[in-house]
């Protein structure tokens, strides 16, 4: 269960709420498009983590420490999905702007956002992208 109270409480209410969830196989079903994105390959949906922000990467990074751990963080996401034996998709009924499915993703069991925050490679989702990086290119906290 997420260790932020909210969190927990949003990722039940989701569930008991009509969500939908879906079981399926790790790769090569789900492709890790970043640290907070996965594509369903069999559909080519998209589904953004509705709990968690990581760091850009590529092109859309703001700045060289941004990148670095925006690599990191889509690597460890690779890795985790992977390796799971069990990937749970718990559907809000919402899509973003880029027509993304927004949902929780819990990976055998444990709240894939929630991992990802304690590992360091990602932030809360609070409703609006923050900065990852300050005036003179270091990360913000």
């Amino acid at each position: 269960m997420p260790r932020h109270p909210l969190l927990a409480l949003a990722f039940l209410a989701g569930c008991s709420a009509g969500a939908q969830v879906q079981a399926a196989e790790p790769s090569p079903a789900w492709r890790v498009i970043d640290g907070d994105t996965i594509e369903d390959e069999a559909t080519g949906e998209r589904i953004r983590l509705v709990n968690i922000d990581t760091p850009e990467t590529g092109p859309r990074a703001r700045c060289a420490a941004e990148r670095q751990l925006g690599d990191r963080a889509t690597q460890r996401a690779r890795v985790l999905i992977a390796a799971a034996s069990r990937v749970e998709i718990a559907r809000t009924g919402r899509s973003d702007r880029y027509q993304r499915t927004i949902a929780f993703i819990r990976v055998d069991g444990r709240d894939f956002g929630e991992q990802m925050i304690a590992e360091g490679l990602a932030r809360p989702w609070r409703g609006r992208r923050e900065p990852w990086c300050s005036a003179d290119g270091a990360l913000i906290p």
